[in-house]
């Protein structure tokens, strides 16, 4: 095998891929995020009444999307902020079934335009990424994978934001305004939640500005992430490639969002986006319920991911952990059980990189640098995405 890597300098592709990103981060974000703002509080306004977030996604990337959404609104990660009805419909079919005018309907892809047209015309609030709908964002440019990371962000930013909008209790249809808004927890990261509960167009500059600056917070950690570990990226991508043409594959897992980024770069790796790049093995191991629940109840959920590294894993395999925190119990088990096995171990992780970092659990470990889960996962969908680049360059 050649190593084009080693002839094409791995910190030109890193710098052009990093360049592409920055830019269009800062273009989209700046032309959208007024928008933004008015989105969230028209879905602030459908949750005040009992609305769900209901997200479309028809399998590989816009799935993993649909479902990374969902378990951001029922599963918050920001202390204080309280769960929001989500959930994954599969198809229209499914949707006609559920439901219900007060619904927010979120379609990822092309393949989702009936089904939001259909929701539209029973009362919902659509939005979508690729497709038609009221709220309808487009994220610029060519590159798939680009695009893909800029509609994460900017979903995570709704996650976040809506939540201004509807515990400002004067600032929506039929709610009264509270006397005062204790801002708790989250009040270092959005300290105008205690103000103005009756002038939206205050709020919705504010919010406006925490669009842009969160926008500027994720392109400084992906740099971050891509500059610091362009080494270790090109490293791991010439040992994948090398395994993955030996007849080898990889098993990808996380927990929660990370789960939903480990299907994300499966399918990355069995549908690639470029006609050009060799279709590679890869499996999910956090994608069956039955298997993880049965694992979970009669086990413990350690071992949800080191059981199926004992069923699926070879030598010559790769096992991929992907973790915010760099410290999930059941990703360390599967880490250790997949190393005693012979595979290649690869982590990509937040924070300090966590016990995962600190105590060499894996061969290759990325870290982003960050607390801040959203942005930190954010930064991981770019490491991997620069990753398959380069495991066909390799």
């Amino acid at each position: 095998m050649t190593n084009t890597l080693a002839t094409q300098p791995l910190r030109a592709r890193i710098d052009a891929a990093l360049a592409g990103r920055t830019e269009l981060n800062r273009e989209f974000f700046a032309g959208e995020a007024e928008r933004v703002a008015r989105c969230c509080h028209a879905m602030a306004e459908r949750f005040g009444r009992g609305g769900r977030l209901l997200a479309i996604g028809t399998g590989g990337s816009t799935g993993s999307d649909a479902a990374h959404i969902a378990v951001e609104f029922v599963h918050p990660v920001i202390v204080g902020k309280r769960a929001l009805p989500a959930l994954v419909v599969p198809d229209e079919a499914r949707l006609s079934l559920i439901a219900a005018p007060e619904d927010i309907v979120v379609g990822f892809g092309p393949e989702s335009g009936p089904a939001l047209a259909a929701a539209r015309g029973r009362g919902c609030l659509t939005l979508a990424f690729g497709a038609d709908a009221e709220w309808s964002f487009s994220p610029p440019g060519d590159d798939e994978f680009i695009r893909q990371e800029l509609a994460e962000t900017l979903y995570h930013v709704l996650w976040e934001l809506v939540h201004v909008f509807f515990e400002h209790r004067g600032l929506l249809a039929g709610r009264d305004a509270g006397p005062v808004h204790d801002t708790g927890a989250s009040s270092f990261l959005y300290p105008f939640l205690g103000e103005r509960e009756r002038d939206l167009d205050g709020v919705l500059a504010d919010v406006r500005e925490s669009v842009l600056m969160k926008a500027a917070e994720v392109g400084e950690l992906r740099e971050q992430t891509l500059t610091e570990n362009g080494v270790e990226l090109g490293a791991t991508a010439v040992a994948l490639r090398e395994l993955l043409d030996g007849g080898g594959k990889v098993l990808a897992f996380g927990n929660g969002g990370s789960a939903t980024d480990a299907a994300d770069l499966v399918a990355d790796l069995v549908e690639p986006p470029q006609p050009s790049w060799r279709p590679r093995a890869a499996m999910d191991l956090s994608s069956e319920p039955a298997i993880l629940t049965a694992i979970a109840n009669d086990v413990g959920v350690e071992n949800i991911f080191a059981r199926q590294v004992i069923a699926h894993g070879v030598a010559g395999d790769a096992a991929v952990a992907i973790s915010t925190s760099g410290n999930s119990v059941n990703l360390i088990a599967a880490l250790i059980e997949a190393r005693r096995r012979g595979l290649l171990t690869v982590a990509l992780v937040g924070y300090d990189g966590g016990r995962i970092a600190a105590e060499g659990l894996a061969d290759r470990v990325v870290v982003t640098r960050s607390q801040h889960i959203p942005r930190i996962q954010e930064a991981q969908a770019s490491a991997y995405h620069v990753l398959r680049e380069l495991i066909e360059a390799a």
